[in-house]
């Protein structure tokens, strides 16, 4: 909106000056259904996030060879 940039440093400068911090839940939330979340990494994480790539040489990027 008013076309003004700030670093994370600055930020928290900012808050803390304000007197604002982190926020972060004192408490976990009364409707939490461990369960659920328990079987929803254990059936769909594992499709949505893939398998881990294995260990191959990679190549570096082609460049121009030098002019003499």
């Amino acid at each position: 909106m008013y076309h003004v940039g700030y670093t994370i440093q600055s930020m928290w400068k900012l808050l803390r000056r304000h007197g604002r911090s982190a926020q972060v839940p004192l408490r976990r939330a009364i409707e939490r259904d461990d369960e659920a979340i328990r079987m929803w990494k254990a059936e769909v994480w594992g499709q949505v996030k893939g398998p881990r790539r294995t260990w191959a040489p990679t190549f570096a990027a082609r460049t121009r060879q030098a002019r003499s």
